[in-house]
């Protein structure tokens, strides 16, 4: 496959870099990426009939956002090689308070690829049990809730209706409903 991109063959350059992001340049491109090779598992919790969701005030959007479970892979010093698998069960443990008996890879995607070079893993949780109330870190505020897969799509509209955010991701338990003719 040839590039066509007059500029996927420049220099890429760092404008600046924090402890999780890096700001870049290539070319006429301006994008972000994270810092040291992090990566990101997100997480598709689905049993009984119910989707795990959690809900989160996300600083860049101002807002509460409604989100899958997801967390970083590889962002503690000395967890630079971490598989996805155990930063979803970290993350599921400590977002939702509930674990699984495994994970299926569902393989790499990119959300924002014409600005964000950030990748993140998508897994499928197998055999759901709760063993605690969830809610993140000390420093996270997140909210749990546990969403009936026939309710799922109002439950996003309110949501929205509601002046919060929702993200991309979700889409993927709602592709049924936006692939339908009309």
């Amino acid at each position: 496959m040839s590039v066509s991109d007059p500029d996927a063959n420049l220099p890429e350059e760092i404008v600046w870099q924090g402890k999780f992001i890096t700001a870049k340049v290539r070319g006429r491109w301006e994008y972000v990426g994270r810092a040291r090779n992090i990566r990101a598992a997100a997480i598709l919790a689905i049993a009984d009939g119910h989707v795990l969701l959690v809900e989160q005030y996300r600083i860049p959007l101002g807002k509460r956002s409604l989100e899958i479970p997801a967390g970083l892979i590889g962002d503690d010093d000395g967890a630079e090689g971490e598989a996805p698998e155990v930063a979803a069960a970290r993350e599921l443990e400590e977002e939702t308070g509930y674990v699984a008996e495994s994970f299926e890879n569902l393989g790499e995607y990119y959300s924002s690829p014409g600005m964000v070079s950030e990748s993140f893993t998508l897994l499928r949780a197998h055999g759901l049990t709760k063993v605690g109330e969830g809610g993140g870190t000390d420093s996270e505020d997140i909210i749990v809730h546990r969403v009936k897969l026939t309710e799922l799509r109002q439950f996003v509209a309110d949501w929205r209706k509601g002046g919060h955010a929702v993200d991309v991701r979700l889409a993927i338990l709602l592709a049924e409903d936006f692939l339908k003719e009309d």
